[in-house]
């Protein structure tokens, strides 16, 4: 069990989740306190423990997604299998899956049979399409999500195909919505108008999630037929906004608010160019973003990005370079905020990981350990905590089951 606190600490979950939708959302709830028990299948193990890059042949991916959670083994599709879980969800607050719509059904382990058990259960389903619609039973990658919520088609510049994101960012995406959703169903059975004292199913896809982030574009299409295009680095509401090139490398900048726009103009030595009328306010700046854009790339190539900035910020213009993670691991800022954080690792001694976010005044996160070995809790599990014998252990381990 954890030896910390942190604002979750006392929840229980149960996942058998995987990948990295699920994965990575009971992350965050291991981050935060609570005690997640990992399930994986005694011989296929949870494909994330493949992906590289490796060190001395440890996924280094499995490392931070798995961090912080004690990881078990256990055939869903055995009886004996079944039976375990069920004895697992008897006492769990959380339960996470992820496997294609159907499947646990298969095992006669739906949400009515998990509520039999355990009435208080929130059961967070994850899944491409979601539960139902004629998609539902379907497989859905990422990938495939990124593309019909609408994200792709938005994403990269006007001349050029549709762009993917270089992360997994539906799930993610989806991650952070699943661990938003399962503690409004926490707070609606505890506390919500005096506590219902009951669980529910959370329905989670990957698709969703992106979808809800284009913020207006449902209201545009239904009222005006608007079909958003690529814009590239600007956006398609504030100008300017843009990554800039310098005289050695390239920096952001927004200044979409008149006053800050009126600050940059300053910085560049262009005060003239408020009082010019496709200048005069933010819609006529994005109309003529391009003749904007061009004044103002025009003055930082002629400066470095260490210069640039120094001068912007000189006048309370907002501005900030472009980082990769070899910058990360120097910048003062992360380093304040303990962003990256180091732990010991059996497999690769000391191993720095990204720190527990947000951060909590009174009860904060920690990363306890890194990702665990396969089946490295099965023991403690299932004998120290649902007590199986010696010998019943042995003989499910023997078989398979375990």
């Amino acid at each position: 069990m954890r030896t910390r606190e942190g604002p979750l600490d006392g929840l229980r979950v149960v996942d058998c989740s995987g990948m990295i939708s699920g994965g990575f959302a009971t992350t965050q709830l291991a981050d935060h306190g609570a005690d997640v028990v990992f399930v994986e299948h005694p011989e296929y193990r949870d494909p994330l423990r493949e992906w590289p890059p490796f060190e001395d042949g440890t996924s280094l991916w499995w490392k931070s997604i798995g961090r912080n959670k004690r990881c078990i083994t256990l055939d869903l599709s055995d009886e004996d299998g079944r039976e375990l879980l069920l004895d697992l969800v008897d006492d769990a607050d959380v339960f996470f899956e992820n496997f294609r719509p159907g499947t646990i059904e298969k095992w006669d382990l739906s949400p009515e049979t998990l509520h039999e058990r355990n009435p208080e259960l929130v059961v967070v389903r994850l899944s491409g399409y979601g539960q139902t619609g004629p998609r539902a039973e379907k497989p859905g990658f990422g990938t495939v999500a990124e593309g019909i919520s609408g994200w792709a088609h938005a994403n990269g510049f006007p001349d050029r195909e549709p762009l993917l994101p270089p992360i997994s960012l539906a799930d993610l995406t989806a991650a952070n919505f699943a661990v938003q959703a399962t503690m409004f169903a926490l707070y609606e059975r505890d506390l919500g108008r005096g506590g219902s004292g009951e669980g529910q199913v959370v329905d989670v896809s990957l698709y969703e999630p992106l979808f809800r982030l284009f913020v207006g574009d449902v209201e545009a299409y239904d009222k005006q037929g608007h079909v958003a295009d690529r814009t590239g680095n600007r956006h398609p509401s504030a100008a300017p906004r843009n990554v800039y090139e310098t005289r050695d490398g390239y920096m952001t900048l927004s200044a979409s608010n008149q006053r800050i726009f009126e600050r940059v103009a300053e910085a560049i030595g262009r005060p003239d160019i408020v009082e010019e009328d496709r200048f005069a306010d933010n819609d006529r700046r994005v109309e003529n973003v391009e003749a904007l854009d061009e004044i103002i790339e025009s003055w930082t190539r002629e400066h470095t990005t260490e210069e640039a900035i120094e001068r912007m910020e000189a006048v309370d213009a907002i501005v900030g370079p472009v980082y990769d993670i070899a910058d990360i691991f120097e910048d003062e800022q992360y380093a304040a905020r303990n962003d990256i954080v180091e732990v010991e690792d059996p497999d690769l001694g000391s191993l720095k990981t990204a720190a527990t976010i947000p951060k909590f005044s009174r009860t904060p996160g920690a990363v306890e350990h890194a990702g665990a070995g396969h089946g490295e809790h099965t023991e403690a599990v299932f004998r120290e905590e649902l007590g199986l014998s010696e010998e019943e252990f042995a003989e499910l381990r023997e078989r398979g089951v375990l």
